[in-house]
């Protein structure tokens, strides 16, 4: 096989952050957390995930505009965190970006044609005709002849977007990364974009790294996939195969979510539940685990698969302090949850037993107990990734555990 034009492995980019009153408890906000990445030439990679959930952040590290705080970035066989001089300028040459808003890389003061030839500038095309004969080729080849002498206020989005690219690609670069580029733009103008985008792969060579939250528009132009939640890798599949059977709860959730074409399914899509956690305290085992629709049970019970996550629901809410005991009342939280006449008899003491400690003000024994009448592994040990029945590699523990 051939080799991968950028290999990332372990990467991390983790911010120190000062809290309490005098500014001198330090703890890490961990936007990326060790993740593994490869590229090939010619290759379009999805990178997906909810906000927050660290894809912009791996991008920017990637390309160095952020310092990665561990692992290494190879780039055809060469560790880019080792460049320097020349060898970061051709770096920076080979390697064109496109952001979600393009205005973030048009000076509003620069006609369109300058704003396309300005990288030729930075990279050594001293002559002011050569540079403006390419930039108007590359406006002409995304369609935008006519917007040679205009100003970025002129323009709208897509076309806005449709000179970010000319101007990613006007070095003919061998990696485009293109973070979220067309989730600013109408739907109506999101095909063309994404159009122009594929012709332009084709034309120029290019291997992609497309970022997006949007896995109805992933479907329409990655070859793989990897999906990404609180910093970590949870799935990484060739794109097909992801979309016919997605393995790791969070890609299924993420998929029930695409919009249906069928106007008979419309409204039946699924909506995730509670938020990506904050990167600064993410939680213990899995990171997905409090939101996840499939929590694992420890191998000694044996509940039925509804009423485990029934029981899963009641110990994370004693844990997060939002079960209401006051009233003392076991058998009505019982019922709330679902689980009256489900659980057996020594489950049943254990709900109880949590209940009236909440009532007794003793948070602490509440949790203790309901981590031991219902343990699971995804809130103690965080899955690697793994080969999976469908071929693929998820990090889940629906898979297997290590020792």
């Amino acid at each position: 096989m051939t080799e991968p034009l950028l290999a990332v492995r372990d990467l991390e980019k983790h911010y120190p952050q000062t809290r309490g009153l005098l500014r001198r408890e330090v703890e890490r906000i961990r936007a990326v957390d060790g993740i593994d990445l490869d590229v090939y030439p010619e290759e379009t990679v999805a990178l997906v995930g909810e906000s927050g959930s660290g894809k912009s952040t791996a991008a920017e590290t990637i390309l160095t505009l952020d310092e990665p705080t561990g692992g290494t970035i190879r780039f055809d066989g060469r560790d880019v965190t080792e460049f320097s001089g020349d060898a970061e300028r051709e770096f920076r040459r080979r390697t064109g970006v496109v952001f979600q808003d393009p205005n973030e890389s048009l000076d509003p003061r620069m006609r369109i044609w300058e704003a396309v030839a300005e990288p030729l500038e930075i990279h050594g095309v001293r002559d002011r005709s050569d540079r403006r004969q390419a930039a108007e080729r590359m406006l002409d080849r995304v369609g935008l002849a006519d917007a040679v002498e205009s100003y970025p206020h002129e323009l709208s989005g897509g076309q806005k977007q449709r000179v970010s690219l000319a101007r990613a690609l006007v070095l003919n670069p061998d990696l485009l990364i293109a973070d979220e580029p067309v989730s600013a733009l109408d739907v109506s103008i999101q095909a063309d974009v994404l159009s122009l985008l594929e012709d332009l792969k084709a034309e120029f060579d290019l291997a992609v790294l497309f970022i997006s939250h949007d896995l109805a528009i992933v479907r329409e132009v990655a070859d793989r996939v990897a999906v990404m939640y609180a910093g970590e890798l949870v799935e990484v599949a060739n794109a097909e195969t992801l979309f016919d059977d997605p393995q790791h709860p969070y890609t299924r959730v993420l998929m029930d979510a695409i919009p249906a074409t069928d106007p008979s399914e419309r409204g039946q899509t699924a909506e995730l539940a509670g938020e990506v956690p904050d990167p600064a305290d993410p939680p213990a085992g899995c990171r997905f685990h409090p939101r996840c629709p499939a929590v694992v049970q420890a191998d000694a019970q044996d509940l039925p698969a509804d009423v485990w996550q029934r029981a899963f629901e009641f110990r994370f809410d004693v844990e997060a302090g939002s079960v209401d005991g006051t009233d003392g009342d076991p058998a009505s939280i019982r019922a709330e949850y679902g689980l009256d006449g489900e659980l057996p008899p020594d489950a049943v003491g254990s709900v109880d037993e949590a209940v009236r400690a909440i009532a007794n003000g003793d948070d602490e024994r509440a949790v203790d107990i309901v981590r031991d009448a219902f343990p699971t592994p995804c809130a103690s040990e965080d899955p690697d990734l793994r080969e999976t029945p469908a071929g693929h590699e998820a990090a889940c523990h629906h898979y297997g555990r290590d020792g």
